[in-house]
């Protein structure tokens, strides 16, 4: 594999990891869990694995190792994040010093490797290729569900055969879903497999108390920032355009969040407080028409506005279309398949609601359609698809030129629409990054050498130096709750949405009219991994806010 300069400089560099982790370790158990809500039914769904105590690792003062060695099986599932090949890491160096002949094996392509025994071993010569990079290509990714029982006793069938004992599953709340119900089913029928899951996604969707972030967040968020960062300079020396930007992260705004901590725009959506206030789309395009002119007024006909993914599944009547949208699609998608592309707009106008067609008949030919499109494995709308930035750009100029005629703007308004999603999800991952992601994998490696099965790695305090950093694992039952997927209810991990009562969000709502009028840019620059730490080390805006209030 031929080198950048960067990935020469990286491949030297040793992740910082909790001091506690680095000597001998043993489990510390605490009070028995629960889940986070629909106790009853959850504890009905997962009697094996409900209600185990969270562990934290603590200092011992016995020889830490195994007797026998133990094979171990790694997946990675899902959209990648930066850090990936640094839980792999972990997990390799974890079980080598275990015992030297563990074994780690790699299924290829996500969890469709593990259901069709497609696997490779992971070596040490083949992990220090990939250490400290980004990406998920040193065993690929895939997003086929783990659900099925068939899908079970298939996968188990190669656990068997390569004597793994124990399988980590590298993903978000629906992959670490899978895991649970794959931890619940081999524990049933004593399989001898234990599941660990760590939290990966660059969303920022997947935390609690007890799993602080979820790794590739922040590498993710400072790749786009930066972007932001440039196109706010530009935007500051043409000063002739408004910029729409789109950000990835699925249904949370987070990603949208930290950006703006990070960067400061004129403007930024957050879904949550747009749904928590009752807000129309009508309403949105109001909102940024007014900053827009108020701007104008002040000679500024320029600016940024950073709008999340998943905008437009939190506007209530938009959120209620799609709800009944996914349900019918969900029963009717086969008929629907058939009907003639001419003829699909009518079909649905036809099988909605009375309201709910109202609505979908007043949206854009090329929304309409969008809002139809295939389904993700999950059963969820792909906003990704739905051209968010560029609806509102045209809407806020049809609401300006409507004020124009009434006399009430005067200034020019012209935009330049952006989505940055791919860009940041395979970055060559940030210091935190690259040492939480090692810390979660070698965490992983020690939960396996505790027995433990049903767990998601978590290492807590990473606001602090890394030495003291505290490692453990969540059962993950405890983050599950009952949601409507594919129209039936399912046992998944509840999403974690932007707080409005939150410190992040707090500092953000206390700046922005400050930052809608005054150009008050902030230009992060490219992620910085050597230097002083207050320049390479430090974690998100988010996390530094939360943690704050601890």
């Amino acid at each position: 594999m031929s080198k950048s300069a960067l990935q020469i400089a990286r491949a030297s560099y040793v992740p910082k990891m909790p001091q506690v982790l680095r000597g001998n370790v043993q489990p510390k158990e605490g009070a028995a869990t629960e889940s986070v809500s629909d106790q009853e039914e959850i504890k009905k769904l997962f009697p094996n694995t409900y209600g185990m105590p969270i562990i934290t690792f603590e200092e011992s003062q016995r020889e830490m190792g195994l007797e026998n060695p133990v094979n171990v099986g790694v997946i990675l599932s899902g959209g990648q994040a930066p850090g990936g090949h640094n839980v792999i890491a972990g997990i390799f160096d974890g079980i080598k010093r275990l015992n030297p002949d563990s074994r780690l094996y790699g299924f290829i392509l996500g969890p469709a490797g593990l259901v069709n025994h497609e696997y490779k071993e992971l070596t040490a010569d083949i992990i220090d290729e990939y250490r400290n990079t980004g990406g998920f290509d040193i065993i690929g990714s895939g997003r086929t569900k783990l659900e099925e029982k068939e899908q079970f006793d298939k996968g188990l069938e190669i656990l068997k055969k390569l004597n793994i004992g124990a399988l980590v599953i590298i993903g978000g709340d629906d992959s670490n879903t899978n895991a649970c119900v794959l931890a619940e089913y081999y524990k049933s029928i004593n399989a001898g497999v234990q599941v660990i899951g760590c939290p990966k996604t660059i969303d920022g969707d997947l935390k609690n108390d007890q799993i602080e972030t979820s790794f590739g967040f922040d590498t993710a968020c400072k790749v786009y920032s930066e972007m932001i960062g440039n196109i706010q300079r530009d935007c500051n020396s043409a000063r002739k355009y408004w910029h729409f930007i789109k950000l990835m992260g699925r249904s949370a705004s987070h990603i949208a969040l930290e950006c703006a901590l990070q960067t400061q725009p004129n403007i930024c959506i957050v879904s949550e407080e747009v749904e928590a206030k009752q807000q129309s789309l009508d309403d949105v395009v109001n909102d940024i028409a007014t900053i827009v002119a108020k701007r104008a007024e002040k000679g500024l006909n320029f600016g940024t506005v950073l709008i999340p993914e998943g905008l437009i599944e939190f506007i209530p009547a938009m959120k209620a279309l799609i709800a009944e949208l996914n349900d019918f699609l969900a029963h009717n998608q086969a008929e629907f398949d058939m009907v003639r592309r001419s003829g699909k707009r009518d079909y649905i106008i036809s099988k909605l609601s009375p309201k709910n067609s109202e609505i979908y008949a007043s949206l854009p030919e090329t929304v309409a359609r969008q809002l139809t499109l295939d389904r993700d494995p999950h059963g969820n709308v792909q906003v990704s698809l739905i051209e968010t930035e560029k609806l509102l750009a045209e809407m806020v100029k049809t609401r300006l030129d409507e004020w124009k005629k009434e006399g009430k703007y005067k200034g020019k308004f012209a935009t330049i629409t952006h989505f940055f999603g791919y860009e940041g999800r395979c970055a060559t991952p940030s210091n935190y990054d690259a040492d939480y992601c090692y810390s979660l994998g070698y965490t992983a490696s020690m939960l396996i050498a505790a027995g433990k099965t049903g767990y998601m790695s978590s290492v807590r305090n990473t606001t602090a130096p890394a030495s003291e950093w505290i490692a453990g694992g969540i059962p993950i039952t405890m983050m599950m709750n009952m949601e409507r997927r594919h129209g039936a209810m399912k046992p998944v991990i509840q999403k974690a949405l932007v707080k409005l009562d939150g410190n992040p969000f707090r500092y953000f709502a206390s700046n922005r009219e400050k930052w809608a009028i005054e150009t008050s840019y902030l230009y992060p620059g490219p992620i910085q991994y050597f230097g002083p730490t207050e320049v390479c080390d430090q974690p998100s805006k988010t996390l530094q806010l939360e943690q704050k209030s601890k």
